[in-house]
């Protein structure tokens, strides 16, 4: 565990079934232009016309921009961005889910020509907050809302790397579970995987921390606990709200500690192949942890303490840290997530350039508490293949 550590979170959280009504009160203070970053699909499901109702009824300027990408690459953002920058607004709003999100947050510290995307994935501290920002996810989730860091392709290495800089921290956050409500099942069960890698990753990960472990073990217990019925209700609002404070502690974590090998191997899957990226975690979740299990045996037994309700006190670590990955395992067979690159055409002749392209994300691989060399990111390609 490491001696000195920190948090950098959100600077005011608005959460709850009604807290899209706290909106008015953000923008009472003297905001004269908004611009508000989606997609179609969610401009589509409606889920912009309450925010705007609101903004309409504080006479407030805004603009939407919605042809945001999933998971776009630098140039595709970069458009955004420029495209942002011509409304010369004060204040942004997203209302989406990680892609959205994270376009916007670059364009907070991108507003002025000094600096692009291409700069920052070399440099990422360049540049530093100009425009406030609310962000007000729509699935639970990426916990895009709690963390300094966007994630975009880079076409020319077949690879997503993600920019990390706490200027991008978002000023304010929405977390009201009418915005998932009618998620469709395949999006809230691949980003609610998303957010439980995030949270067991970072209870695992070499950074971890007292101050981390407080967030990622209730996001765990959150997540664990909700995720199916979540997914599978669309009138389980309980659960569903559950999911969006446990994907949001997940990400806080991420800001205190940071994920390990499963999302350093994951980002050549979006890279190159556009797999979603909540779906290439489920894909890995498994078999990084069993790979992992040597090292991380006794945190799984925490969590299982912590996350099983009624559950065997008597069990051994061994025993414990079995199941908690049985577990895992069995939540992504129940939500339906494809664990097999067959499904994508993948070929088993693109492995070498796999693991090549896995073994540059060092930024995430150097979290993992078991080394992982390139014939270890060859073993584990080879079982989902």
């Amino acid at each position: 565990m490491l001696a000195d550590y920190q948090l950098k979170m959100p600077k005011n959280i608005n959460a709850g079934e009604h807290a899209l009504e706290q909106l008015a009160g953000i923008i009472a203070n003297g905001v004269k232009k908004i611009v508000i970053f989606t997609d179609k699909g969610i401009l589509g499901a409606g889920l912009v016309d309450v925010p705007k109702a609101i903004i309409e009824e504080a006479g407030i300027d805004y603009t939407i921009i919605s042809d945001i990408p999933a998971e776009p690459n630098y140039h595709e953002a970069q458009a955004m961005i420029d495209e942002f920058k011509k409304q010369e607004a004060d204040f942004i709003i997203a209302i989406g889910g990680g892609s959205v999100m994270d376009v916007a947050k670059l364009s907070s510290i991108l507003a002025t020509d000094e600096y692009t995307v291409k700069d920052l994935l070399d440099e990422p501290l360049l540049a530093k907050k100009q425009i406030t920002s609310l962000m007000i996810p729509t699935t639970a989730g990426t916990g895009a809302e709690a963390t300094p860091n966007s994630i975009v392709g880079v076409p020319e290495k077949d690879l997503k790397i993600g920019i990390v800089n706490p200027e991008m921290i978002a000023d304010y956050v929405i977390l009201d579970s009418r915005m998932i409500k009618n998620l469709p099942k395949p999006i809230a069960a691949a980003t609610g995987v998303d957010a439980l890698c995030h949270a067991i990753e970072c209870f695992t990960s070499a950074k971890a921390n007292p101050i981390s472990n407080t967030f990622a073990l209730e996001a765990l217990d959150l997540i664990m606990n909700n995720l199916v019925e979540a997914c599978t209700n669309p009138e389980a609002l309980k659960a569903k709200s559950d999911m969006l404070l446990g994907s949001f502690y997940a990400g806080v974590a991420i800001t205190s500690s940071g994920t390990t090998a499963v999302h350093a191997l994951s980002y050549p899957l979006g890279g190159k192949y556009h797999i979603a990226h909540g779906v290439s975690n489920a894909m890995l979740l498994t078999p990084v942890m069993k790979f992992n299990e040597p090292a991380i045996k006794d945190l799984l037994a925490i969590a299982y303490d912590r996350v099983v309700k009624n559950g065997n006190k008597d069990l051994s670590v061994d025993e414990k840290s079995g199941y908690m990955i049985n577990q895992l395992e069995e939540m992504v067979k129940v939500l339906e997530i494809p664990t097999s690159l067959k499904t994508f055409n993948v070929p088993e002749e693109d492995l070498d350039g796999l693991v090549a392209a896995g073994m540059e994300v060092t930024r995430l691989l150097v979290n993992n508490k078991r080394e992982v060399t390139p014939k270890d990111a060859r073993k584990i390609y080879l079982e989902i293949m």
